[in-house]
């Protein structure tokens, strides 16, 4: 068994340069007593809440962190809680209601506690170390846009069906809600590919995004047993596996390889 342990850069993209709030500015939502980690920008993108979907549409779209967040579905862009959630953390996002007002962090903090679309907290700490690393992620078995990559089969079938790509290539909407669904469902102590993990890409693009460089799923209870790795290996076609455990904040990653041990005289 391989043991690995990413610690978070302190550095980071341009994408992640901040500047000091405006104290004119009446725009900002978040107070600094929010977190103390927060930071703001004078560009901040915004996003629509939905209800139905347990997502985010995008309705103002700013920086190139685009190119890498959230999927897109009808010329439109939707993003996960936990985008929205590591977005929103580093002042990049602001998050709005049905009377476009501005929905504190505190509240989109309770959705990921209550496992809102599929999210739980566990799941935000990996996305969130992740992405400080500078991997683009996505959820496992969602397609990064409706335009089909020649490489991705022409449906993406699990147990609730959860994704559909009708014939003309364009997806139905119907299929984000049905995949939000089989998240929430999703017991988190299962071992269950949950990220799809890209390495850093300035040029990644999603119409044409290649294959992960690993599958992740994300185990808080025993380690899945040999069974559970051969099938979950199956599912994944080839793309490499790794299992990360959560505890205390601290995320730890860890695969496993196949031996044969010489046989003893």
């Amino acid at each position: 068994m391989e043991d690995e342990d990413w610690a978070v850069s302190s550095g980071g993209s341009s994408d992640s340069e901040v500047t000091a709030p405006d104290s004119d500015n009446e725009e900002n939502c978040y107070a600094y007593s929010d977190l103390p980690k927060l930071q703001f920008r004078k560009d901040t993108s915004k996003a629509c809440w939905k209800e139905e979907l347990g997502m985010a549409e995008i309705v103002s779209n700013k920086g190139r962190m685009w190119t890498t967040t959230g999927i897109a579905r009808g010329g439109k862009i939707y993003i996960f809680l936990e985008d929205i959630l590591f977005l929103a953390e580093i002042g990049a996002l602001h998050l709005l209601d049905d009377e476009d007002k501005c929905i504190p962090l505190e509240d989109i903090y309770k959705k990921v506690a209550e496992g809102i679309g599929g999210s739980s907290w566990e799941s935000f700490e990996v996305y969130r170390h992740l992405k400080s690393l500078g991997y683009i992620i996505k959820r496992h078995s969602v397609c990064w846009s409706m335009k089909r990559n020649k490489s991705m089969p022409a449906s993406v079938e699990n147990e609730s069906g959860s994704q559909r790509i009708i014939n003309n290539g364009n997806e139905d909407i119907s299929s984000i809600t049905e995949t939000t669904e089989l998240f929430r469902a999703m017991q988190i102590n299962e071992s269950r590919p949950v990220f799809d993990v890209y390495p850093p890409n300035s040029k990644f693009r999603k119409s044409n995004p290649d294959n992960p460089i690993f599958v992740l799923c994300i185990n808080t209870g025993n380690p899945p047993t040999k069974k559970q790795i051969e099938d979950l290996e199956g599912k994944c076609e080839g793309i490499p596996l790794k299992f990360c455990y959560v505890e205390h904040g601290r995320v730890s990653f860890f695969s496993f390889n196949q031996i044969e041990l010489p046989v003893l005289p």
